[in-house]
């Protein structure tokens, strides 16, 4: 990812096409007002489906928009927040011409930013399908990507690009925390993050559950876009079988050695229960994405093998699921 991209999408005009909107509903007289959506008379199934992206500066926001526009979203870039209800009204009132519709939310628009928690909120009263991709990225790669292109962070003023990353940081905690997809971009490529989108929006129909099973080695620190981690350090390691350093958790004779060891079949079973009813809350809730951390020293022969029969037993129940190696081969 570098830290300088960033496309302007394409604002059509929803209403092209479709009825124009009534005299009454008008945009909101000054900066920051609050507006609350009126979609009177409209069906449910003329309310169009909204993604808000947003997350760290430089951690490929653009990339996802992008990738989204490309799969025939809508997407309108670095929005006021307070006019996102108003972006959803008129799509509604396009007969159908705008059904999907990606907002971009960044620091940019910080004098708006406070509005967003109240345009959620209206959203959801007015039963608005509404999902927020986050886009995290490490300090260190954040501050490679700046460094690269030799501009500053928005939001470093006098300070150094560190601070800036720091400030926002701060800024977007909480949405971080009401997001439902994570995607941390710190080791991935422009081409990695656009299959990443494709792989959770590509599909025509929408899963009950998607989930990313990540096996991660503990030595090279915790995935941060994690929602469960679980440490099989509590396993016997494979390194120290001379014959078994060289491979990984793909290897038949590796996985077959790691679940011989007591305490192994046993959690894998107790562990897939317990996601069975971690699952459930999360499809109560709405929740769509889960990212499921399984680590090890080094991320090269336990973490794998339990990531692969995992993920093999979540996709038996139903559960679309991706499975990622991150840290194997990296010694």
């Amino acid at each position: 990812m570098t830290g300088h991209e960033k496309r302007p999408a394409e604002h059509r005009d929803p209403t092209r096409g479709g009825a124009q909107r009534e005299q009454s509903q008008q945009a909101p007289q000054k900066d920051g007002e609050q507006v609350s959506i009126d979609t009177a008379g409209v069906p449910d199934t003329a309310i169009p489906e909204l993604v808000i992206i947003s997350g760290m500066s430089g951690a490929g926001r653009s990339t996802a928009a992008k990738c989204l526009e490309d799969l025939g979203w809508f997407v309108v870039d670095n929005l006021p927040p307070a006019l996102i209800p108003t972006m959803v009204e008129l799509g509604a009132r396009s007969q159908g011409n705008v059904a999907r519709i990606a907002v971009v939310v960044d620091v940019r628009g910080r004098r708006f930013f406070d509005n967003l928690r109240d345009s959620l909120a209206d959203l959801e009263a007015k039963h608005v399908t509404r999902r927020i991709v986050f886009l995290e990225s490490s300090d260190d790669a954040l501050v490679r990507r700046f460094e690269s292109v030799r501009r500053p962070h928005p939001l470093q003023g006098d300070g150094r690009i560190v601070d800036g990353i720091a400030a926002e940081r701060e800024l977007l905690r909480e949405l971080r925390g009401d997001a439902d997809l994570v995607i941390d971009t710190s080791s991935l490529n422009v081409h990695e993050l656009r299959a990443k989108m494709d792989a959770q929006f590509a599909g025509e129909e929408e899963p009950e559950l998607r989930a990313t099973v990540m096996s991660f080695g503990f030595k090279y620190g915790l995935p941060v876009d994690a929602d469960l981690v679980a440490d099989m350090r509590f396993l016997p390691n494979p390194h120290w079988v001379p014959e078994l350093r060289p491979f990984t958790g793909l290897n038949e004779e590796v996985a077959g050695y790691v679940f011989n060891q007591p305490g192994a079949k046993d959690f894998l079973d107790r562990y897939a229960e317990l996601l069975r009813l971690v699952a459930a809350g999360y499809r109560r809730e709405g929740k769509r994405y889960v990212t499921i951390a399984i680590g090890c020293t080094g991320g090269k022969h336990r973490s794998v093998a339990m990531s692969e029969k995992l993920a093999a037993r979540l996709a038996a129940e139903g559960v679309e699921t991706v499975v990622v190696h991150r840290d194997m081969g990296r010694e």
